[in-house]
């Protein structure tokens, strides 16, 4: 049966269509994967443990004999569910796109379990492990990127999904990585991925990219929450042409309380906790004060010295000064992104 499945280079892989399916386990699922990928695991976390072992402590035939018999009692609820993943009618010619850790026999057996059903698939040549390297090669390359600076607060989030609903190239790393990129990054959002998935997630985007066109990117600390900015995509960052964002303190403040304002007090006490040494004892008691009487633009006043003493910090340490300075005070998103890419259009035209 395997012989009728088509072994593909990772890039062939991804641009085929069909759903991709990862046989690995649900542990290894969830560490990383093919962004867009469903997990039919052959083997729970436990029980490819099991068979690791076997295999060092016995050989591979005994490893080979043990996951027949763990599988075996599973084929029919296997097959049901790769039948599943075809339900849809509009994918039903679409082959399933299948891989595992290495490219090997798991792969290889839910191949053939799809040949039993008459379902066409594709195998993945190296598995997961192919992936991964084509991952970090991929984030090695250089990229036409265009850094949007700015204050906490201007709405530089924001103004990137305005950007894309323009037809922009945009690269959201706090999207990507579930977090905000400060301490109170994290309130209500989704948990964040292993940064092994994040720099999945970030190669996807940046495959999907023109080459002849600028990617617009937020400027962001080295780690956004617990994930952290490749290495190279860092210090591209660093040297990228940038276009710096202002608006008024009020305006500022009003877009924080907006965001954090639904949040619990207690959350946003402790995300402030978090800072305290650098927001100093004077402006924490405030800020928490401030914060138990539901006053959050007070609370957001005090914090904001903080943060942009972090900018002021960060924009020393900038390799290439801005490239031009945009004041967006009184605009909504829609318009201030039209008068940014206006103006990006002229400070990039010499570049």
């Amino acid at each position: 049966m395997e012989a009728d499945c088509p072994r593909l280079s990772v890039e062939s892989f991804l641009q085929e269509p069909g759903p991709i399916i990862d046989v690995r386990s649900p542990g290894e699922f969830g560490q990383g994967h093919i962004p867009g990928a469903r997990n039919l695991a052959l083997f729970s976390d436990e029980e490819r443990a099991l068979v690791g072992t076997a295999y060092k402590q016995q050989g591979r035939a005994a490893a080979v004999g043990l996951g027949l018999e763990l599988v075996g009692p599973k084929l029919a609820e296997l097959g049901r569910a790769l039948a599943g993943h075809q339900s849809d009618p509009d994918q039903s010619q679409e082959a399933l796109r299948i891989h595992c850790w290495r490219g090997g026999m798991r792969s290889a057996s839910v191949a053939w379990l799809a040949g039993v059903g008459d379902q066409p698939c594709l195998l993945l040549e190296g598995g997961y492990k192919a992936y991964r390297q084509w991952v970090l090669a991929s984030l090695e390359q250089p990229r036409r990127l265009l850094l949007l600076s700015g204050r906490t607060g201007t709405g530089k989030t924001d103004l990137l999904l305005a950007l894309r609903d323009q037809g922009q190239q945009v690269l959201d790393l706090e999207g990507l990585a579930n977090h905000r990129g400060s301490s109170f990054g994290g309130l209500g959002q989704a948990p964040q991925p292993s940064n092994e998935h994040f720099e999945n997630e970030l190669a996807s985007v940046l495959d999907g990219c023109r080459d002849d066109s600028w990617i617009w990117v937020e400027a962001e600390s080295a780690q956004v929450g617990r994930c952290r900015i490749p290495t190279a995509i860092w210090r591209q960052m660093q040297q990228a042409p940038t276009i710096e964002i202002q608006r008024p303190m009020v305006e500022r403040l009003e877009r924080l309380v907006a965001v954090y304002g639904p949040h619990d007090r207690g959350e946003l006490a402790e995300a402030t906790e978090r800072i305290s040494r650098r927001l100093g004892p004077q402006r924490t008691a405030i800020a928490l004060g401030a914060i138990a009487t539901g006053n959050l633009q007070e609370a957001c006043g005090q914090m904001l010295d903080y943060y942009d003493r972090c900018y002021d910090h960060e924009l020393a340490r900038r390799q290439q000064p801005a490239l031009a300075s945009l004041d967006l005070a009184g605009l909504d998103d829609q318009e201030a992104s039209k008068q940014l890419l206006a103006q990006a259009l002229v400070a990039t035209s010499h570049l």
